[in-house]
């Protein structure tokens, strides 16, 4: 999915070969979605409003988590400074909806009956 949104920037940006990019230290932060089954199980009850925020605020707080201590080594592959809406350059306050939907996304691909 990174690979894909790099690529629609490199559109944006007029950039004819529609390069994406990501970065091997994201494997594992992206491993950590495997968290989610759980949650979604644990959640099942709930208005799909509420769920969606619990999974937004778990996205955010991971990407939080990872982007401080990968800022700390030095290694941290994205960088937000450029939006005003970002808390300490690693994550973005105006991706909430994104994160909002992808979290509702994600809890149908991993609930989805066998």
């Amino acid at each position: 999915m990174e690979i894909l949104v790099t690529s629609c920037d490199a559109f944006r940006r007029r950039e004819p070969t529609l390069t994406g990019h990501t970065s091997v230290l994201m494997f594992p932060i992206y491993g950590a979605a495997c968290l989610l089954k759980p949650l979604c199980i644990l959640l099942a009850g709930f208005h799909w409003v509420v769920r969606g925020l619990i999974y937004m605020s778990c996205i955010f707080s991971m990407e939080y988590a990872s982007g401080r201590f990968l800022q700390k080594k030095e290694k941290c592959p994205w960088n937000y400074a450029r939006s005003g809406w970002n808390v300490h350059q690693v994550i973005r306050l105006d991706y909430a909806p994104a994160w909002f939907c992808l979290g509702l996304l994600f809890e149908r691909v991993v609930m989805k009956k066998e």
